[in-house]
Order: structure tokens, then sequence, then C-alpha cells
């Protein structure tokens, strides 16, 4: 039989044994899976929430500005440590105390909602929220390739990246709708409280995993082994560089309101309808890609996805046309997906368990700090030089580091299947 013809056979093969539930067939995973969103679609809710009391409490900008800077600073000062914590100790129990901490910070806003605490109170909770998130995220995301084989990892994380975009368009609906239901944002903080709380149940309800923790004494090296893991990994150092620009450069979310309001003269209604349309796309792609095989050319697909993502922000940036505006938006949250599964699987594939929470935090740094500055950065060049070159702007930046990583680590255009 030729080469081409096994080829082909491998393929069928591989298509009639695909599995697009893989992950869930496995209860731990099912237990972790529901409770993050639980979790997610919480903290989505409690976001919308206290941006429409504080807003309404104070009428400025300046204090909505700060609500995403209180949160991000602890994750960014706490990186490595955390990192540290979650390759350390148990990953469970880091997880479980992170919710509760959560949880009880969820009630605590309810409770100043409810008495018109003072703001400062505000964000004071909101820095202890950014604190249990700096060392939630590194612990859950090593914790939750513990729960499948390997064979699950693309599959895990496309339903991953699935969770987290439903996440994204119900929790926002329901926090706004929850306000309008319950005159204040109070009842909206209980609700959040409550989802986190039920997520510790999930989580708690997890079977203890053995894992190879590290057992190195806490000392510089170790914390920066994570980040000298990523530097001497090529393939993982590129994915993250292409995503980290791609977000830096591509996004145009922050500038959604000029947009709607002085080029695409629409309402409140459609800038929502815009805002919804990258986590609509990023959904269906996600659940696309679960009932697809697993990509036979993971690196040409990473990066033709990030060109894409380029091109249609762009097009974006020039268009004056609703329709095609949305459509844009919903084309780049699709293609930001099919990057995001690739990177997600390619790391937690090659970095060895003892490592997983130290990438796992230096990766979510560089993707929380790129969204920040991301914003600064469109803002910023908006102001100076409009609108419309600042998107697309950003589009052809984004286009251009792609070619410039396919140049620098020629490696990444080369990766084939990312189980092998």
């Amino acid at each position: 039989m030729s080469s081409s013809k096994r080829n082909l056979n491998r393929l069928n093969s591989e298509s009639v044994q695909h599995d697009p539930f893989a992950a869930l067939r496995f209860r731990d995973y099912r237990l972790f899976s529901i409770g993050r969103v639980l979790l997610f679609i919480g903290s989505q809710m409690q976001t919308v929430a206290i941006g429409w009391e504080l807003y309404e409490r104070t009428g400025s900008a300046l204090v909505l500005g700060v609500v995403g800077l209180a949160q991000v600073l602890p994750m960014i000062a706490l990186t490595l440590i955390a990192g540290h914590v979650a390759d350390r100790n148990d990953r469970k129990l880091t997880m479980l105390l992170s919710i509760l901490l959560l949880a009880l910070c969820s009630l605590a806003l309810a409770i100043l909602s409810w008495t018109k605490g003072a703001v400062i109170f505000i964000y004071a909770c909101l820095v202890l929220t950014g604190i249990a998130r700096a060392f939630l995220k590194p612990a859950s995301d090593a914790l939750m390739w513990q729960l499948i084989p390997i064979s699950a990892f693309t599959n895990a994380a496309t339903w991953n990246s699935s969770s987290f975009q439903l996440a994204s368009v119900v929790g926002p609906a329901l926090g706004g709708f929850g306000i309008a239901l319950l005159g204040s944002a109070t009842g909206v903080y209980v609700l959040a409280a409550i989802a986190s709380f039920l997520c510790l149940i999930l989580i708690a309800a997890i079977a203890g995993k053995k894992t190879t923790r590290s057992q190195e004494p806490l000392s510089l090296t170790v914390l920066w082994a994570g980040a000298k893991f990523v530097w001497q990994n090529q393939l993982i150092l590129a994915a993250i560089t292409l995503d980290m620009f791609a977000v830096l450069l591509g996004g145009a979310i922050a500038l959604l309101p000029i947009f709607a309001k002085d080029i695409l003269h629409v309402g409140p209604v459609e800038l929502g309808y815009l805002q919804a349309a990258p986590s609509i796309g990023a959904l269906f792609m996600a659940i696309v890609l679960a009932y697809l095989p697993p990509l036979r050319n993971a690196g040409p697909a990473l990066l033709w996805s990030v060109v894409g993502f380029g091109v249609v922000t762009i097009i974006f940036g020039l268009s004056h046309w609703f329709w095609l505006s949305l459509l844009m938006l919903v084309l780049s949250g699709a293609l930001d997906s099919i990057s995001v599964v690739i990177r997600h699987t390619l790391v937690q594939i090659r970095t060895p368990d003892h490592l997983r929470g130290r990438v796992a935090a230096i990766n979510s740094v560089f993707i929380s700090a790129s969204n920040e500055l991301g914003g600064f950065e469109s803002g910023l060049t908006a102001a100076l030089f409009g609108p419309v070159i600042s998107v697309v702007g950003g589009g052809i930046g984004t286009i251009v580091v792609v070619v410039a990583v396919a140049m620098i680590w020629p490696g990444i255009a080369k990766l084939r299947a990312l189980q092998d």
C-alpha cells in the first residue's frame, strides 16, 4: 500500500473514531468544567454589577478605570509566587481556598452595596479578588490536566474555550437582567457568591490525584523556573508571543463605543451586539473544533488563524456598515478560538507536571497584561491618530508579528499533530 493511501486510511480512521465529548467522559473533568462555568458566569455577572453600581454612585469614568487595575495588579505581582504554590502544594486545596475567598468577596460586596459602603472598601474587595484569582488560575490550569489523559488534551482545550465564551455571553446578560429585575446590584453579588459556593462543592467532590510536586525550597531560581522553561522551549514561546501580540495590537473591543456611536451610527442595543459578537464567534468555533478530529497541521493553523485575525480586524476598522462590522467581530472571535485551543494544548502537552503551575502562571500573566495594555494601547493611539488608524494599524501590526514569529521560530510552521 502506498504512503498516501496509508495516510488517507489513517485520517479516515481518526475521523470515524474521534469523540467530540472525549474529555467530558471523565467524571472529575465534568465536575471541574461545570464548576468553572458557574464561577465564570458569576464573575461576569459581578463585573457588570460593579461597573453599573460604581458609575451610578460616582459618575466617574476614572473610578471605573481603576476597577480593572485593582484586580490585575495583584495577579501580576503574585505571578511567580502563585505558580510556585501550585507546583509545591495540593492544587485542589489551593483552588478551594481561592474560590472560598472569591465567594467571601462577593458577599462583602453585597453588604457594601446594601449599606452604601465607601468606594475604597469596594476597591479593597477587588484587590482581594485579584489575589484569589492570582492563585486560582495556575492551580486550576495545572489540576485540570491531571484529570484526563494526554489523548484528550485538545478536546479539553476546546471545551475550556467553549465554557469561557459561553460565560462571556451569558454572564453579562444575566448580570444586567439581575440588576433590572432586583432593582440594584446587591442581589447580583449574592448570586455571584452562590455560584462560587456551588463551584466550591463541585471541586471538593473531585477525587484526590497523585502528582509530581516540586520539592525545591523557595528561591529566585525556583520562582523563575517557569519563565526559564518557556524561554527555552521555543515552540511554547512562539505560541505565547503570537497570542500576546494579537491581543495587544489587534484588539478593537476597547474602542467599540466610539465605533458604534461615531462611525457606525448605532445605539446601545447594537453596541451590545458588537460586544457579544467575538464571544459568539469563539463559542461557535470551539464547538466545531470539538467535533472535528485533532488538527494534523497545528503550526500552520496557528499562524494562519492569527493572520486571519489581523485581516478581519483591518476590515472592521475600515467598515462603515454595521452588519459587516458585526460579521468581522464574529470572525475575529472564531479565529482567536483556534489559536487559543492550539496554544493551550501545546503548552500543557510539552510542560512537565511539576512545572505546570509556574508555566500556567507565566502564561496567564502574559495574557492578562496584554489585555489591559491592549486596551490602553488602543485608547492611546485612538486619541493620537483616531480610532480607525488605531484599529487598522493594530491589524497590520498583528500580521507583521506573525511574519516575524515565523522567521524567528521557523519550527512553529512545521508543527504537525500536537499529540505526536
